[in-house]
């Protein structure tokens, strides 16, 4: 998937913030979300990189992927349960 193209519904900055935090912070913004929206979520832990995909298949939301921007990791995720 082109990420460049994705247009996030919501968007949510978690710099500053270490595990589990960016985790917490996600979890709270895509119970807000309603099914087939896309979060875009802005972290600078490098944790993050592993521990998204891995939250993502243990809630059954859709992990589109991450790109690495000056240091800020951008998540984008999909939600796909309820």
């Amino acid at each position: 998937m082109d990420l460049e193209k994705i247009k996030p519904d919501i968007v949510h900055d978690a710099t500053g913030t270490y595990c589990p935090i960016p985790i917490t912070e996600l979890a709270k913004v895509m119970k807000k979300a309603q099914k087939g929206q896309i979060v875009e979520l802005l972290a600078d832990d490098e944790g993050a990189v592993q521990d998204v995909p891995a939250w993502c298949e243990t809630t059954g939301n859709e992990f589109l992927g991450y790109k690495e921007e000056d240091g800020i990791y951008i998540f984008y995720v999909k939600k796909t349960q309820d």
